[in-house]
């Protein structure tokens, strides 16, 4: 899509774009202008877009090298926790599967002709005597846009990791196979992108094939022949390690200091719940005792009479009239007759 707007701007240099429908696709152009866009514009475009992708392999690179670290470290890890004897034989193993991952067939520099008649022939069936590279260049770019892009180099690798890397085999790494194969890509680019825009046109392409080194090139050396990191930066890498594993425990001591206390405050309101239970539970023992206690409801509340009544009224019983058959006694100090 660069490459076309790229051909758009210097064939018709006083044709106006649509900017604002460029602007929806590419988040790195100037958003202030909105009306035109101008061959200077996609020059910065392209730029600071091939600017950002180094910066991502950069990354790629630094993380791999991380990897491997972190790899070595939990070797050196694992073999100190073993007693003598199963070292040595540990340690021997670990070797033999690093020798047995370094006898692998030659590699073939990417670029050079030996790579890509070999993909001409095992890839794309062709008769190697009959290689062409015009046509192997069309046969490789797959959505016919005129460039081989990043995706479709990486692609013409395939042929040359599978000599070195089996996912069925115990010492081969696919992680340092990814690492391979961007460093192959780089190493392509170096040599064929004459302007470094990350796209190989068949003008590039063809340029290529006539450099001495085309026909000549120097055996590839894969990772298993270089070194990925010093001593020294593991040496760095390892104490960066302590130093996060020292944060994490002081972390997890916090955390377990707080569970504690939160343990502790459970404890505090679970008694404090039963203490309460076993008052009210008390109150009910002596309301069913009769101790003059107000009953108790459902829910362990005190349940008092409405006002009204007094208590007394309650509690007085009217005595009912009994017939008395004894005589009535006469009255007192009543006047005699005579």
């Amino acid at each position: 899509m660069l490459f076309k707007a790229k051909l758009d701007s210097t064939n018709i240099q006083t044709q106006q774009m649509d900017h604002a429908s460029l602007l929806k696709q590419f988040e790195h152009l100037d958003p202030h202008n909105q009306n035109t866009f101008e061959a200077k514009d996609l020059e910065l475009l392209i730029s600071t877009a091939t600017k950002d992708l180094e910066n991502y392999d950069a990354e790629r690179h630094e993380e791999f090298k991380r990897y491997e670290m972190l790899k070595e470290h939990e070797r050196r890890e694992y073999l100190k926790s073993l007693d003598q004897e199963k070292r040595e034989h540990e340690e021997k193993r670990l070797q033999e599967l690093k020798e047995k991952h370094r006898q692998h067939p030659k590699v073939n520099a990417p670029g050079s002709v030996a790579q890509l008649r070999e993909v001409w022939e095992e890839t794309d069936g062709l008769d190697p005597r009959e290689f062409n590279p015009k046509t192997f260049f069309k046969l490789h770019d797959t959505n016919d846009d005129k460039v081989l892009d990043e995706q479709e180099l990486e692609a013409l690798f395939t042929k040359e990791l599978e000599k070195v890397y089996d996912p069925k085999n115990e010492e081969d790494d696919m992680m340092e196979m990814e690492e391979e194969r961007l460093r192959m890509r780089e190493y392509f680019m170096k040599n064929v992108d004459v302007n470094q825009d990350r796209l190989v046109t068949l003008e590039e392409f063809l340029k290529s094939t006539e450099k001495k080194d085309f026909n000549n090139p120097k055996e590839w050396e894969t990772l298993d022949m270089k070194e990925v990191y010093t001593e020294e930066e593991l040496q760095r890498f390892e104490a960066e390690l302590r130093d996060k594993e020292e944060e994490l425990r002081r972390k997890k001591e916090k955390l377990q200091e707080e569970q504690e206390l939160l343990r502790e405050r459970g404890r505090a309101l679970e008694a404090q719940r039963r203490e309460y239970q076993q008052a009210v539970l008390e109150m009910s023992r002596r309301q069913q005792a009769g101790d003059g206690q107000p009953p108790v409801g459902p829910n362990g509340e005190l349940k008092f009479e409405p006002p009204g009544q007094p208590m007394e009224a309650k509690d007085s019983k009217v005595p009912a009239e009994t017939p008395n058959n004894l005589p009535a006694e006469p009255p007192q100090n009543l006047p005699v007759h005579t």
